[in-house]
């Protein structure tokens, strides 16, 4: 019998192990090893220059400036990527990084929730003035129709600390949610509900400001917004009815038993929709005039309360 050219081994629990002639088992697989397969490496942080590329290529109008935003708040390579990804893919840059600046504030913003727009800034600026010019001491505030709260808090971190007491209201949760966390700072009270009805009865009669961006959009003209407004934001913060203009007439109606005998109601309106919005002012006993913004096209209708008469006056800045 031809001996055996292997050799014997003893296992680790004493089991004889053959080895052939060259080291291996003789039930080893011929062939060099295989080896082994790599992890997938980290997708690469791209440059700004490519960032802006691939931004500009998926339609984004500002990608510069988005580039930026995304490159300073990925904490890694992976979290950019997948940033990048959700954006090009339609998702608006606010709900992404999470906060936008609203009247040099960082507001956040969940995503879901409308998204508040620079043209917004203006109702902030008169209603400022306004406090200003004949609050006597701490202005009562309500904000309604606030989403995040930005008009709000934004309002209280332009005037002194002392200067407003706020009281918001908004139906959507995920709005509530992040405006309490927005006027916070500003000691801000945020409710749930839909316009005055939530708000303190104690409050009625005694309100110096109103402050309301209701939804003017009307109901047909939905389908024709970016799809960024159309897919990501609730359609309650948007649709304002067949003429736009629903909520914000009840707006208007119900200011008048809230506010003080001088109080101010002001409103965001467009263009298009500002004689009719003048006229529902004047139905309700207020005056009124109009602020526009050349920039971005918003107009502020400013109506006042005059003690307990209704006034139908009319007047319009220059």
């Amino acid at each position: 019998m031809e001996p055996c050219r292997g050799r014997a081994l003893r296992g680790r629990h004493g089991r004889r192990a053959w080895l052939g002639s060259a080291g291996q088992h003789p039930d080893a697989p011929k062939g060099p090893p295989v080896p082994s397969p790599r992890p997938p490496r980290p997708p690469r942080r791209p440059t700004r220059a490519e960032l802006v590329r691939t931004l500009r290529a998926a339609g984004c109008v500002f990608a510069e400036d988005e580039a930026r935003v995304l490159l300073a708040s990925a904490r890694t390579d992976a979290e950019l990527a997948a940033m990048v990804g959700r954006r090009t893919a339609g998702e608006p840059l606010e709900h992404i990084v999470g906060w936008v600046v609203f009247c040099g504030l960082r507001i956040a913003v969940e995503p879901g929730v409308f998204v508040p727009r620079r043209r917004t800034e203006r109702l902030v600026r008169e209603a400022a003035a306004v406090v200003r010019t004949t609050a006597q001491g701490t202005a009562v505030v309500a904000d309604l129709c606030c989403g995040t709260g930005a008009v709000g808090a934004a309002l209280a971190a332009t005037l002194e600390p002392t200067a407003v007491e706020l009281f918001a209201v908004d139906l959507d949760p995920a709005a509530v949610r992040c405006a309490r966390r927005n006027v916070a700072p500003a000691g801000g009270h945020v409710y749930a509900g839909d316009l005055f009805g939530p708000l303190p009865p104690r409050l009625r009669g005694r309100v110096d400001v109103v402050v309301a961006n209701a939804p003017y959009v009307p109901t047909d003209a939905i389908a024709l917004l970016p799809a960024e407004a159309r897919l990501h934001e609730p359609r309650l913060a948007l649709d304002g009815g067949a003429d736009g203009l629903d909520v914000q007439r009840r707006v208007v109606a119900a200011a008048p038993q809230w506010l003080t005998a001088r109080g101010f109601l002001l409103v965001e309106t467009s263009e298009q929709q500002a004689a009719q919005t003048v006229d529902a002012f004047a139905r309700a006993g207020l005056t009124v005039r109009l602020a526009r913004s050349e920039r971005y096209g918003s107009v502020v209708a400013i109506g006042r309360r005059v003690g307990n008469r209704p006034v139908a006056a009319r007047e319009r800045l220059p």
